[in-house]
């Protein structure tokens, strides 16, 4: 089984099912993953097809029966729910039957670690996401309005000041209630979400999304491999390995593709990124901020 989220793996797999195995994905990849906990028949009636389809659809996937389908969603739902303590209890277990690691050693474990996450998140990208990703972003009918987490803000807070020099309409979703609830209040056909929301899943991301949605905004996500629930509602989904020697969460291979993103929309923007980019410079040689 490749190792990325169940879903994604629904997904990367639409192109060979049946037309009826199909009906079964798209049911479980609308109801993820409370769907893939229903009884073999109930998914069948609600997909529309037969239990044996069912079953030939998790063969698919790689596992041998249902039980086994649903036994590795509940440890990606235990991945996905899992906290700092939790990952330190984990490794703290493991290093318990190892030697202490030196500072070589652990040199080489963050340079193989971090590499290989960058690696396999820039490999497993889908193309077309990220081709959608930067044509909304360098779109400059469209207003870009950007939010993250507890400590993803400060990735949302980056690539939105690399975007501030490239392009115009770029704003970060306010702190304050009042401001927050005018920004989201006032999205509408022309305006982009940007949310990044990663395990231990926020549920005003979730809202915020739905509501921009309604709206009729577009929104990207950038999230886990596990998928924040605010992909049920985005556009474009932008899944990036979380692997680390530490309990918490890598953001490493996140800024990778923050930046390849970036590079997407300098390339899409053309001569007008120089452009924007010399305004941007000499205003601030103007302010003395240089």
């Amino acid at each position: 089984m490749a190792s990325g989220a169940l879903a994604d793996v629904i997904r990367h797999k639409l192109g060979d099912l049946s037309p009826a195995e199909r009906k079964v994905a798209r049911v479980l990849l609308a109801n993820y993953p409370s769907a893939g906990f229903e009884t073999v028949a109930v998914l069948a009636e609600r997909a529309g097809v037969s239990a044996p389809t069912v079953i030939r659809f998790v063969n698919r996937l790689g596992y041998r029966g249902f039980p086994d389908f649903q036994t590795a969603l509940r440890e990606e739902l235990d991945e996905r729910n899992a906290s700092p303590l939790s990952l330190y209890e984990s490794a703290d277990r493991t290093r318990a039957d190892e030697a202490p690691a030196g500072e070589a050693s652990l040199l080489e474990q963050g340079s193989r670690l971090f590499s290989s996450a960058v690696g396999q998140t820039l490999t497993e990208l889908p193309p077309h996401d990220l081709e959608h990703a930067v044509s909304l972003l360098a779109d400059g009918r469209r207003r870009i309005t950007l939010t993250g987490g507890r400590f993803t803000h400060l990735l949302a807070q980056y690539l939105g000041l690399h975007l501030m020099q490239l392009r115009g309409d770029i704003r970060l979703l306010p702190a304050g209630d009042v401001e927050r609830t005018a920004a989201l209040g006032t999205l509408t056909r022309r305006d982009v979400l940007v949310v990044f929301d990663y395990r231990r899943y926020e549920e005003d991301k979730v809202t915020m999304a739905r509501l921009a949605l309604e709206q009729g905004a577009k929104v990207i996500l950038f999230t886990d491999r596990w998928l924040s629930p605010v992909s049920a509602h985005a556009e474009v989904v932008l899944p990036s390995l979380v692997t680390t020697p530490s309990p918490y969460d890598s953001l490493v291979p996140t800024l990778a593709v923050v930046e390849t993103v970036v590079a997407g929309v300098v390339a899409a923007l053309g001569d007008e990124a120089p452009a924007r980019l010399r305004h941007t410079e000499e205003t601030a040689r103007r302010l003395g901020l240089q």
